[in-house]
């Protein structure tokens, strides 16, 4: 980790400083840091023939670059077999370029205090990322527009459990496709002080977003430091694009983090076996961080997995199952193997409404995540219908949730407040605990208090309405955009931003393809 200069973007001055004591703070958790085991399904038998045969793939098949000439030439630079554009890579090849990759790194937020460090026993917690369309009570199934892509913005800088403020949250259809990014990274600049994501669906918006960056930290403070994560998908099985590689190679170049993640649906893009999956798992992911440290050697990577199954009948993938759990926490074990910082998990659901099979499949996916060691975990709040879409409703039930997430990797305190023998004694038998002195001076921080759920006697509940927890996350969304108040930043910053948006969407006409 990189040490923090002492002065950071632009200098501040008198405007800022009064903006700042007047702001109102809203409390972030820090960052999950476990006190509790990996849950771990392979044996070292198991883990060895994967890794064996994950080599055999990058050896005897090889993995395709495409549209990438420059990739090429670095791979036949670092020594692999390059034929059209196919690349064979000798065996430990990857393996020995992988391991510059650091373990461990601080991802920085405007906030100091929010920043947050990715790897090793943490846990960072990011919201649904890229969905074309969103949904409330109020307004049903919708294209997601820019408005509703700030208020999720404002949801994640609200949510307490919630450490990151994501990417694209929703894609907003009403901006122009070759424009949106510059108004979402500034959502995420502005209205929240969290770490972001940069964008990734073209290398010049890469840019943009280390541009952005550069002005919103200083371009110096960005060289020398991590400021923002990307999402670099592989076209499973087994393809790297030269778009999503044109993206890495700029984020690597400038030393900002991308996760590499397969996007796998098995049966369709990987074997239906939990072992054949991991294996092309493990081959796709040592190839794709390979090439980042082929491009800038210590260029802070996280190790991807989205791994779904898919259902026979209806092709749809399907969340929340047992083999799905299989694969994550097998990845996991790959993951810290190679000393990596591992991505997966998140609220996933094929629900079409934050009902009984969401809760469930939600649940399932999250625990799953907190066992299987995961560090960073995108999609953690807001999923619905496989991905496609963003509920208000289930991100405020989602990020709630999160905060079991952070009490249960707390593990069990045996100190001596937590062993409680005074009480044991001052109660005695036949009493109670209610009034003695341990719980008085413990009750407040005890147990964790779920803000969406409906505790209440039945009476009282059905008096006020009878409200279920669809209708209880409604009214929480609208109050927290009703007292939401846009963290401080300094007036040049913001100005320049705007300046830089205005220029840049000035400068070409409007794309929507």
């Amino acid at each position: 980790m990189s040490a923090r200069p002492a002065r950071r973007g632009r200098g501040g001055g008198g405007a800022a400083r009064r903006a700042e004591r007047t702001a109102i703070s809203v409390e972030t958790a820090k960052y999950i840091e476990r006190n509790i085991p990996n849950f771990e399904v392979l044996t070292e038998e198991a883990l060895e023939i994967i890794e064996h045969n994950a080599e055999t793939v990058l050896e005897e098949i090889g993995v395709n670059f495409v549209d990438n000439p420059a990739a090429l030439d670095r791979w036949r630079a670092a020594g692999a077999d390059v034929t059209g554009e196919r690349v064979r890579i000798p065996r430990g090849l990857a393996r020995q370029l992988c391991s510059t990759a650091p373990s461990r790194f601080v991802q920085h937020a405007r906030n100091p205090e929010r920043s947050v460090e990715i790897g090793g026993k943490s846990l960072v917690l990011a919201p649904v990322y890229g969905p074309p369309f969103v949904s409330d009570m109020e307004g049903g199934r919708r294209y997601a527009t820019i408005e509703d892509f700030r208020n999720f913005v404002k949801l994640g800088y609200m949510s307490k459990w919630l450490h990151h403020s994501g990417g694209t949250v929703c894609e907003p259809t009403d901006v122009a496709v070759n424009k949106r990014h510059l108004d979402m990274l500034h959502a995420h600049m502005t209205l929240s002080d969290k770490p972001f994501m940069g964008s990734v669906t073209e290398p010049s918006r890469a840019q943009d977003s280390v541009d952005m960056a550069g002005l919103l930290f200083g371009e110096e403070f960005v060289q020398q430091n991590t400021v923002m994560t990307s999402l670099i998908n592989i076209n499973s099985p087994l393809t790297f694009d030269g778009i999503m590689m044109g993206a890495l190679e700029v984020y690597a170049r400038n030393n900002q983090a991308a996760i590499i993640s397969p996007f796998i649906v098995g049966g369709a893009m990987a074997p239906v076996s939990v072992a054949g999956t991991l294996t092309q798992v493990l081959a796709e992911t040592l190839a794709g961080i390979a090439y980042s440290q082929l491009v800038r050697a210590g260029a802070p990577v996280i190790m991807g997995a989205f791994v779904t199954s898919i259902d026979m009948n209806s092709g749809a993938p399907t969340f929340g199952t047992p083999e799905a759990a299989h694969i994550t926490y097998g990845a996991g074990q790959l993951a810290r193997r190679l000393g990596l910082p591992y991505r997966s998990a998140g609220a996933f659901c094929g629900s079409k409404l934050p009902d009984a099979q969401a809760a469930y499949e939600t649940a399932n996916s999250l625990n799953m995540g907190l066992l299987s060691g995961v560090n960073f975990m995108l999609h953690a709040c807001g999923w619905l219908e496989g991905g496609l879409v963003a509920s208000f409703e289930k991100f405020v039930m989602d990020a709630d949730q999160l905060g079991a997430l952070h009490h249960l990797a707390r593990g069990v305190a045996h100190d001596e407040n937590a062993q409680a023998m005074d009480a044991i004694r001052e109660v005695g038998p036949g009493g109670h605990y209610l009034g003695c002195a341990h719980t008085q001076a413990n009750f407040k921080s005890a147990f964790w208090r779920s803000e969406v759920f409906d505790y209440k006697p039945f009476e009282t509940w059905s008096e006020e309405g009878a409200q279920d927890t669809m209708a209880l996350a409604a009214t929480r969304v609208r109050k927290l955009l009703a007292t939401y108040q846009q963290p401080a930043l300094d007036p040049g910053i913001a100005e320049a931003l705007d300046h830089f948006v205005a220029e840049r969407k000035a400068a070409v006409p409007d794309s929507f393809i």
